[in-house]
């Protein structure tokens, strides 16, 4: 099932202000939420469906890769709430936009009544692709070193289950509430808890293997799903496969730069491909038949009699796929009519004796134009 368009969930415009995403997503989140509608799948799913249009539109990086290459540009499961994240991950993430809405009503699942989820850090990796791996997609697999959850502790940072308490200071909530006397009247002021660090809980004996922590690093082989149609700098965003978060919480994200391995016969502009092709004098004046490298192996084209050197041969479809799916590019074959250097006495003689040959006198048409701007034509 094809997903919605971002803007449309949120039921915004394209050029909406920051503010104005906002507040329809709050809007979308206080009308879908859980809590609000008890049992209801399709509820639960326009209410997850909304914070990932969110993830994406208050992101500016995010949203302009979106608005330029649409869904495709955000990967395969790469990046918004597609990626696994529960509810809870989604109160953490967003839980101050919802403000006190859900913290009386709606069951206290509000920032106002939470203490403070922690989130691990995003990793950022180099990912060179081949031009057939630009134009097929790709399933790679990549071994990162990164923070992982204690398998000793379970992530919990303490030797035992009874060893993490509630802290005694904020009563859990990881918050501490002053209320102050000012010449306007009582203030009442939230601030993180400082025993427990906002997180609501303390422990009195810490685990041997992660002291305390609940994270330790190692290895971990990810699994990578490339989608055809990528561009060289593009960015893709690996959901959960960063860096684990300390005591639990939320894993960062994996952010993949994308970058391209150099082909050895074809020049990459866009979603076009250029080949350089050298043909012989005789080729040239009398034509031939010969192959050219794609992507997807070889092609043989036909060189007409009288060929000029810079004459551009366009061969559809067989560049590369637009990542929107918008057809492909070409391949643009550029004929170089290669000049030997060094001739044998006979091939010199057999040479001269057409040096003053009308026939192979020069007589360019008025109309031909030169190489840059037969190229400035084909990607006009």
């Amino acid at each position: 099932m094809s997903k919605r368009d971002y803007y449309e969930v949120l039921g915004v415009s394209k050029n909406a202000a920051k503010d104005e995403i906002k507040k329809a997503y709050r809007k979308q989140a206080l009308k879908y939420h859980p809590d609000k509608n008890p049992g209801d799948k399709e509820a639960e799913e326009k209410f997850k469906e909304a914070a990932e249009a969110y993830e994406i539109l208050s992101n500016d990086e995010k949203r302009a890769r979106y608005d330029q290459y649409g869904h495709a540009g955000m990967g395969n499961n790469m990046g918004g709430f597609g990626g696994g994240m529960t509810m809870e991950d989604i109160f953490a993430s967003f839980g101050d936009i919802f403000g006190d809405a859900f913290g009386g009503a709606f069951g206290g699942r509000g920032r106002s009544s939470r203490s403070r989820v922690n989130k691990g850090s995003n990793l950022r990796l180099k990912v060179k692709l081949t031009l057939e791996e630009f134009a097929r997609g790709a399933e790679k697999k990549i071994k990162v070193s990164k923070y992982v959850t204690c398998n000793t502790c379970g992530g919990t940072g303490a030797a035992s289950p009874s060893d993490v308490v509630t802290c005694t200071a904020c009563g859990g909530t990881g918050h501490t509430v002053r209320v102050m006397n000012t010449i306007l009247g009582q203030m009442q002021t939230s601030a993180p808890c400082n025993v427990c660090g906002g997180e609501g809980k303390v422990i009195n004996k810490k685990c041997h293997k992660c002291y305390g922590e609940g994270i330790v690093q190692a290895e971990e082989v990810i699994p990578l799903s490339i989608p055809a149609g990528l561009s060289p700098g593009m960015q893709l965003s690996v959901s959960g496969k960063g860096n684990a978060a300390r005591r639990g919480g939320i894993n960062g994200d994996l952010i993949l730069l994308i970058d391209e391995e150099p082909h050895p016969e074809l020049i990459r502009e866009g979603n076009d491909l250029i080949y350089n092709l050298f043909i012989s004098i005789p080729d040239a004046i009398l034509g031939s038949h010969v192959e050219v490298p794609t992507i997807e192996g070889k092609a043989r084209i036909k060189i007409d009699a009288g060929t000029q050197g810079g004459k551009i041969l366009r061969l559809r479809g067989k560049g590369l796929p637009d990542v929107n799916g918008y057809g492909r590019g070409d391949l643009l074959v550029n004929v170089n009519v290669w000049i030997p250097k060094n001739l044998s006495k006979e091939e010199q003689k057999a040479f001269e004796q057409y040096r003053n040959s009308a026939t192979f006198t020069p007589k360019p048409d008025a109309d031909d134009k030169g190489f840059f701007d037969r190229v400035k034509n084909y990607f006009s």
